[in-house]
C-alpha cells in the first residue's frame, strides 16, 4: 500500500508493506493484487465488484484472525466477497470462520495504529478523511 495522508493539511503518514498469502488464498490474494483500478473501486468505501466480475466465494477459513495487521475481506454473509477489505487492530477470533484472512502488514505498523487512532464519529466513521495513495506492486 501507498502513503496514507489526512488533513487539515494533507500529508503522507507513513508506508505499510504488505504480504500477500497467495500460496493460501490464491484467487482472493489476486483479487486485491490486481494491477489498475479494481473495477469496483468507488473511492467512498461502498464498492462491491471484484476482479472476478461479481460475488466470489470463500476459498478457505485456514488462516486465523490472530494478530494485528491482518488484511481480510469484509462481506455481507458466506461467499460474498467483493472489493471491500479491513485489517485487524487486534486478535480478532470471533471473525475467524466468517472472513478470509488474505495478507499481512510486513512493515508499517505504526502507520496502522496512526489510522487506528484516527477520531471517529457516528458509526465509527473517522472524522477525518484517510486516503491510500501511490499504492501499487513493489
Amino acid at each position: 500500500m501507498g502513503g496514507l495522508i489526512w488533513p487539515p493539511s494533507p500529508q503522507e503518514v507513513g508506508r505499510m508493506k504488505i504480504e500477500l498469502f497467495a500460496d493460501v488464498v490464491p484467487k482472493t490474494a489476486e483479487n486485491f493484487r490486481k494491477d489498475g483500478v479494481p473495477i469496483g473501486y468507488k473511492g467512498n468505501g461502498t464498492g462491491v465488484a471484484s476482479i472476478y466480475r461479481g460475488p466470489f466465494a470463500d476459498e478457505n477459513f485456514k488462516l486465523k484472525h490472530s494478530a494485528p495487521g491482518l488484511l481480510s475481506m469484509a462481506n455481507s454473509g458466506p461467499s460474498t466477497n467483493g472489493c471491500q477489505f479491513f485489517i485487524t487492530c487486534s486478535k480478532c477470533d470471533w471473525l475467524d470462520g466468517k472472513h478470509v484472512v488474505f495478507g499481512k502488514i510486513v512493515d508499517g505498523l505504526l502507520v496502522m495504529r496512526k489510522i487506528e487512532n484516527v477520531p471517529t464519529g457516528p458509526n465509527n466513521k473517522p472524522k477525518l478523511p484517510v486516503v491510500i495513495s501511490q499504492c501499487g506492486e513493489m
